[in-house]
């Protein structure tokens, strides 16, 4: 992903940013007025963060349940292998895994830490299987959520600088 440079950002802009990671669908004008702008102005401006990098990309979140991936796993993992050899490889491994939709080089005592949302214990053990066939890896730790008690995309803007 290229770097984009630090757009500068005011409090319409936030308020456009806040609104639009709760509901990226909403008609404009409706947007516009929750923000107290024109329609236009609104226009522009989600425009400008649109191509200044502010918004990456619009998507629809799908219901994991209604999906059959109602479960979610956390896999922390260790290795031996600190080369980039080894994390290329883990890298593609990783991307060519659907269930895995999130990946962290972490610190502390373990190197990786994936999550995964899968449909029962023998998809999860599919999945397994499939990591451990394509790198070497020296733990392992799954971790199921037994309750969803947070979730969201929303980053928080409360730490934005405002021109």
């Amino acid at each position: 992903m290229k770097k984009q440079k630090k757009l500068k950002l005011d409090g319409f802009d936030v308020k456009l940013l806040q609104h639009l990671q709760r509901d990226a669908s909403q008609p404009l004008e409706e947007l516009a007025a929750k923000v107290g702008l024109s329609a236009t102005a609104a226009w522009r401006r989600v425009q400008k963060l649109d191509q200044g990098g502010a918004i990456r990309r619009r998507v629809a979140i799908l219901d994991r349940e209604q999906m059959n991936v109602g479960i979610t796993v956390f896999i922390a993992i260790r290795t031996n292998q600190h080369n980039a050899e080894w994390l290329e490889r883990f890298g593609k491994a990783v991307e060519s895994i659907e269930e895995i939709v999130d990946f962290y080089r972490m610190s502390g005592q373990i190197d990786y830490l994936l999550k995964a949302h899968v449909a029962d214990i023998k998809s999860y053990d599919a999945l397994y299987k499939k990591l451990i066939s394509k790198v070497e890896l020296t733990d392992v730790t799954s971790m199921f959520a037994i309750e969803e008690l947070k979730s969201t995309t929303e980053i928080p803007l409360s730490f934005v600088d405002l021109d």
